[in-house]
């Protein structure tokens, strides 16, 4: 495995091996969702960045707990119990049906039985997991390189996130886009969010920006996006945002998804990457918050984060 602190990640080389993860993480999540109890924003959904790889935290089950780890030091996935049962199997090329029926095999192994919303979010023609049965690629060179970047941008992000001490969410991960995201509140209520996101309840969108943000985090790209980047996004976008001026250079507003974007490769070679994104975190929220009137004052911690 590379010893890059900030590896390569060029897309076109792990394509395949994202979009396998990408859906088995959908199962992963989905297994989350149906145990634990509603967050606001979907906050109880999503996974966290390990230092082996993500993990669901731990999931009630009735007066037990379970936990489900992608471990991309070992390639293997994990269901782990509070009273020290065990189950696991590696990760390798594998259909998502397999994959489902693997998983579904190791809760079983330890006691757990958890039925899920058959059907993958956020993709255009899903097909049910329990019956994908093409052959998918997995690389797990590529998807431990995925994983050390998250773990960088994990704590670059954290860094960011001590900054703010209004309402802001957990540096998590989303299965749905899939995405690392950490999202600051102004505390005032947004206009209805129109919805449209692909397969994914209109309401779930719309419970999801029911409050003004700004939001920044980390994709491996698709689409209009060749390469991974960093992102952030005003809801609503006030007037002015996309013309308003940001570091570093080369960050730029993308028409296709409006929202400001960075290329990782840009951080990645840059002589502190650090210092790279946190000057394009800061930059794009300050945009945010002065072009909407939030109220920074109050928002935000002055000082040392890690001396109250």
């Amino acid at each position: 495995m590379s010893d890059e602190t900030w590896p390569s990640l060029p897309l076109e080389a792990w394509k395949d091996t994202s979009t396998t993860l990408h859906l088995w993480t959908q199962i992963v999540g989905k297994v989350r969702v149906r145990q634990c109890d509603w967050v606001n924003h979907a906050w109880h959904s999503t996974l966290h960045v390990t230092s082996r790889g993500l993990t669901t935290s731990p999931i009630p089950y009735g007066g037990r707990t379970f936990e489900i780890v992608f471990d991309f030091l070992a390639q293997t996935l994990r269901v782990d119990t509070n009273d020290g049962r065990h189950a696991a199997f590696p990760l390798e090329p594998q259909s998502v049906a397999g994959f489902y029926r693997r998983l579904m095999a190791a809760l079983e192994a330890v006691e757990v039985r958890v039925l899920i919303h058959m059907w993958p979010n956020e993709v255009l023609a899903p097909v049910r997991f329990d019956e994908d049965h093409a052959p998918r690629a997995y690389d797990p060179e590529y998807a431990a390189r995925y994983w050390r970047v998250l773990v960088q941008a994990d704590r670059v992000f954290k860094v960011f996130r001590a900054r703010f001490t209004g309402k802001v969410s957990p540096v998590h991960y989303f299965w749905g886009a899939p995405d690392l995201a950490v999202t600051r509140f102004s505390g005032r209520l947004a206009p209805e969010h129109p919805g449209g996101i692909p397969n994914l309840p209109d309401a779930i969108a719309r419970e999801a920006y029911s409050h003004e943000v700004s939001s920044c985090g980390f994709w491996h790209g698709g689409g209009p996006v060749a390469d991974a980047v960093f992102y952030a996004y005003a809801y609503p976008e006030p007037p002015g945002f996309r013309e308003a001026p940001v570091a570093p250079a080369a960050a730029y507003y993308s028409q296709d998804l409006r929202e400001f974007l960075l290329p990782y490769d840009a951080v990645r070679l840059a002589p502190s990457p650090d210092d790279t994104l946190l000057e394009f975190l800061q930059t794009t929220y300050e945009v945010a918050a002065n072009l909407a009137a939030w109220d920074r004052a109050a928002l935000e911690r002055t000082g040392h984060p890690r001396r109250p």
